[in-house]
């Protein structure tokens, strides 16, 4: 029986097969930590740690795609498919889609509306990921 990653993958599909790369599995990892460290900086502006928390939590999840072996056609598929290269569930994609979908709003249509509480479940969501991530085998 395929996997859910398999079924999910091919021609029109949202997944591509990808050969892990330990290169840029590494250099997703450490971008995505850097930036949720950056993103706990209190000093910033709201918007910019929701960039930098965002931004970090897509790194760390395309991570956890590549090292199994596929590459992702849009950004939205590597939150969905956290249970399946991370086994995270809903408490934990669904703020990170809610967050795609308040970032697209952001970046398309000028209405970036966020506040500390979507922010805190955000960081909360990216840590998980990093955690999760972090107990991968090294490729």
């Amino acid at each position: 029986m395929a996997s859910p990653l398999e079924l999910l993958s091919g021609s029109g599909k949202p997944l591509r097969l990808e050969p892990p790369d330990a290169k840029e599995f590494s250099g997703l990892q450490r971008s995505g930590l850097a930036r949720l460290d950056d993103a706990a900086n209190t000093g910033l502006s709201l918007e910019g740690r929701f960039d930098l928390a965002y931004n970090a939590a897509h790194a760390l999840c395309l991570a956890a795609l590549r090292w199994h072996g596929y590459r992702a056609a849009n950004r939205y598929i590597v939150f969905q498919v956290l249970p399946h290269t991370l086994g995270l569930g809903a408490e934990v994609w669904r703020v990170l889609a809610k967050c795609h979908e308040v970032r697209n709003l952001g970046e398309y249509e000028g209405d970036l509306n966020i506040d500390d509480r979507l922010l805190a479940d955000l960081l909360a969501a990216s840590k998980a990921v990093a955690a999760a991530l972090k107990k991968l085998k090294p490729l």
